[in-house]
C-alpha cells in the first residue's frame, strides 16, 4: 500500500513539472517553418538578428531592438508567435538585472505587457 502511494505522489510531482514548464514549444520538425521566416519576422518588427538558435524547442532570436536595446525572442515554429520577448534597456550594467523586462504575446498585434486599471500598479501602490 506503501509503495503505490509513494508512486502515485511521484507520478503526480513529475507531470505537475512537466506541466508548470509551459514555455516549451512542442512542435515536430516536419512542421517548423524555416529560419528565413524567423528573419522576415524579425525584419518586420525592426530587430536585428545577431543569431537564432533552438532552445526548449522553440527558435530563440538574439539581436537589437529598432531602438538598440538587446532583445532576446523565443518564437513557436511552427506559428510564428511570440512566446516570449525580453529587452535589455541601454544600461550595461550586467550586475543589475532590474532593467531586464520580460513580456509575453504576439507582438504584432501591439504592446505587451499593459497594468491592468485597478489601481495597483499607480505610483502610490496599494492601499491597505
Amino acid at each position: 500500500m506503501r509503495y503505490s502511494l509513494m508512486m502515485a505522489c511521484a507520478c503526480l510531482a513529475l507531470s505537475g513539472a512537466a506541466w508548470a514548464d509551459d514555455d516549451d514549444c512542442n512542435v515536430a520538425m516536419a512542421d517548423w517553418q524555416p529560419r528565413n521566416a524567423i528573419h522576415q519576422l524579425a525584419e518586420q518588427q525592426g530587430w536585428t538578428v545577431q543569431r537564432i538558435k533552438v532552445d526548449d524547442g522553440c527558435y530563440e532570436i538574439k539581436g537589437r531592438d529598432a531602438q538598440g536595446h538587446r532583445i532576446e525572442v523565443k518564437v513557436d515554429p511552427q506559428t510564428l508567435q511570440v512566446r516570449e520577448f525580453e529587452r535589455e534597456d541601454g544600461d550595461d550594467d550586467d550586475d543589475d538585472d532590474d532593467n531586464r523586462s520580460t513580456q509575453r504575446g504576439d507582438v504584432t498585434t501591439g504592446p505587451v505587457g499593459n497594468t491592468p486599471d485597478n489601481g495597483l500598479f499607480n505610483s502610490g501602490g496599494a492601499s491597505n
